[in-house]
């Protein structure tokens, strides 16, 4: 049997393999959904922030576009590094060590709360950065205002975060879901009161945006934790039931996976921003375009991430469990799923492009260049989901730093350059940055996904991976 079969089909006769796949694309889909609903969410608070600021006017909406963007930044690095928590509880109850869990999340906690407050600082000293970039003043000081008052939420998102990961390394995904759409619920109604103002309370503008979101926050950390708390379904790991120091060996251990994880995740963030970025530079229209093709190809990731979410859940409880054919159908069944919703993307984007972009603007300009742009997303559909898929199968595996090294060099060694020549030097403008796009997710969608089938593909390379891995 070659590598490949090997690794797509672990059963050896054909005709067995479709009960067990059919059996396992059920157990992916299952715990997959509600981490896309949850993500879908997450993005759902950021559309709420942009549509209501529009409303209150173009400085404010032009702040919050700013202010947003260096937030989501620096919380990539964030959300990289706790995605360390996942793969740990899910390897540790997969191999039956379900008393170490609760020490560990209360380790993690530890390191939410660093991280928290490290942001926290960040983000309130950000206006030396905004003059750097050199942001117009008025927007400058809307784009502050927003910031420094979502910053008083940085401690809860990570706190939150990491509480949503142990759910999710336990398999349990639908609290991302319910308390994912608990803020959307709650950050529309009170987005609106303290932006203009109600009941007596002043129109804050863009920093009434900021306060929301942090209430939100707060209120989103404050619910998962009485769930935690009081659910069944956690009662044996006994989360809260004594105080605990930080203690270095475990935390340094939660970096050393985590890190590699916020590096990456960072480097991709980045290049996108980055892109935006050079864009802006080519006129109103090119930037407008590219936002709209933006916008369509991130909600269309969701599905990817989050299917790639339970990816790492799933494989990283096969690895603990010290079970290789049950890790590699895990992958196959999520291979499977990626590549059918990503079908379906790229086809919505080809065939629905031209409604799609007339949907986000009346300028015949802007929507021509949108739907040209459109058929790019369409091309790195493919790509972006395999990359995804890969990563979130490797961190299953604790396997980070390798990853980290590939997306540096995908996404800034070679798709930012390309992108850069194509789109600046060449004057290809946006099409040539799309080009970029899509040469570094290709790049990175192949040697991740090599990587990880080089792994899988033989028990004493893939169990001796876990066994270095099995620290925590």
């Amino acid at each position: 049997m070659t590598g490949l079969s090997r690794f797509f089909l672990p059963m050896s006769p054909p005709v067995r393999h479709w009960p067990r796949l059919r059996r396992e694309l059920r157990a992916t889909a299952k715990l997959a959904l509600p981490l896309v609903l949850g993500q879908v969410a997450a993005v759902a608070m950021s559309v709420i922030d942009t549509l209501l600021a529009g409303r209150h006017g173009a400085l404010t909406l032009a702040g919050v576009a700013v202010g947003g963007a260096i937030w989501s930044m620096v919380v990539m690095v964030v959300i990289g590094v706790l995605m360390a928590v996942p793969p740990s509880v899910a390897q540790a109850n997969g191999a039956g060590r379900r008393a170490a869990i609760g020490p560990l999340f209360r380790q993690a906690l530890w390191l939410a709360l660093a991280l928290g407050t490290v942001l926290l600082l960040l983000a309130q000293g950000s206006g030396t950065l905004l003059a750097a970039m050199g942001v117009a003043a008025p927007v400058r000081s809307a784009a502050l205002a927003f910031i420094h008052a979502i910053a008083w939420g940085a401690p809860a998102f990570a706190l939150y975060l990491c509480c949503r990961c142990l759910s999710e390394g336990l398999a349990w995904t639908l609290p991302t879901m319910a308390f994912g759409v608990l803020g959307v619920v709650v950050l529309l109604p009170l987005g609106y009161l303290l932006m203009f103002g109600a009941f007596g309370l002043p129109a804050l503008g863009a920093a009434g945006l900021g306060w929301a979101t942090t209430l939100v926050l707060w209120l989103q950390l404050l619910a998962i934790i009485v769930y935690l708390a009081r659910s069944p379904r956690f009662a044996d790991l006994g989360l809260f039931a004594r105080f605990e120091p930080p203690r270095w060996a475990p935390i340094r251990e939660l970096l050393r996976i985590g890190l590699p994880m916020g590096v990456s995740v960072f480097m991709e963030g980045s290049l996108f921003v980055a892109t935006l970025l050079v864009i802006g530079g080519m006129g109103a229209v090119p930037v407008a375009a590219h936002q709209i093709a933006i916008n369509v190809a991130s909600l269309c990731f969701m599905v990817p991430l989050g299917v790639a979410m339970a990816t790492t859940v799933r494989v990283g409880h096969a690895a603990g469990a010290g079970d290789p054919d049950a890790l590699r159908w895990a992958a196959a069944a999520s291979i499977v799923i990626v590549l059918a919703t990503q079908t379906v993307s790229a086809l919505l984007m080809v065939f629905g492009r031209d409604f799609i972009a007339s949907a986000y603007s009346s300028d015949p300009a802007i929507a021509a260049l949108a739907a040209s742009l459109l058929l790019y997303a369409a091309a790195f559909q493919y790509p972006d989901g395999i990359q995804t898929l890969a990563a979130g199968a490797l961190r299953g595996l604790k396997d980070t730093r390798a990853p980290m090294w590939i997306t540096l060099c995908a996404y800034w060694l070679l798709g930012m350059p390309l992108g850069w020549w194509l789109g600046v030097h060449r004057g290809m403008g946006a099409p040539g940055m799309w080009y970029g796009l899509i040469a570094s997710l290709l790049t990175a969608a192949i040697l991740l996904a090599a990587r990880f089938v080089q792994i899988a593909r033989h028990d004493d390379r893939l169990m001796a991976t876990v066994a270095r891995s099995a620290t925590i």
